[in-house]
């Protein structure tokens, strides 16, 4: 199983578009935040896939839910954009939270700064930006074998 993950598309609904297309393989799109009217303007081109998304603290106004949790493959994945746990000053807080929810997986945005880590049993992705320079998004592979997180500069 393929999951696309992508965060901070900021109105360049053209670049999570590209990164879908890059990305055909993935069943599942998961979208971080600050960008949520993006994924409403491609998700019919794709109705194929399943989209999750998160608000960020750049929707304004959004009825998006500011976290959520979902099983692929097995493997409990908790995802959120990220402010509500101050990820610019650290991540001692969202770790705590994706603990306590018992996740295999942790995703947020908000920093663009792409981060692929694992700790003590917990796998954790940044995926970056989609928007501005160097534009970057997440891959998360599970399978029989395991599971394997990475980066990807958009082609």
């Amino acid at each position: 199983m393929r999951i696309l993950v992508t965060s901070d598309t900021h109105g360049d609904f053209g670049r999570l578009r590209r990164a879908i297309l890059a990305q055909q393989g993935a069943d599942i799109v998961i979208h971080l935040g600050d960008g949520g009217d993006d994924v409403e303007k491609v998700r019919f081109s794709f109705p194929n896939k399943t989209f999750l998304q998160v608000r960020g603290n750049c929707d304004w106004g959004s009825a998006m839910p500011e976290s959520g949790e979902y099983m692929a493959g097995g493997k409990k994945i908790f995802y959120t954009h990220g402010h509500n746990y101050g990820v610019k000053s650290g991540d001692y807080t969202i770790i705590s939270e994706a603990r306590s929810r018992k996740a295999d997986i942790l995703l947020f945005g908000h920093t663009h700064q792409p981060r692929e880590d694992y700790e003590d049993g917990l796998y954790i992705m940044n995926p970056g930006r989609l928007s501005g320079w160097e534009p970057t998004y997440g891959i998360i592979d599970i399978t029989e074998q395991g599971m394997v997180l990475n980066v990807m500069k958009l082609p």
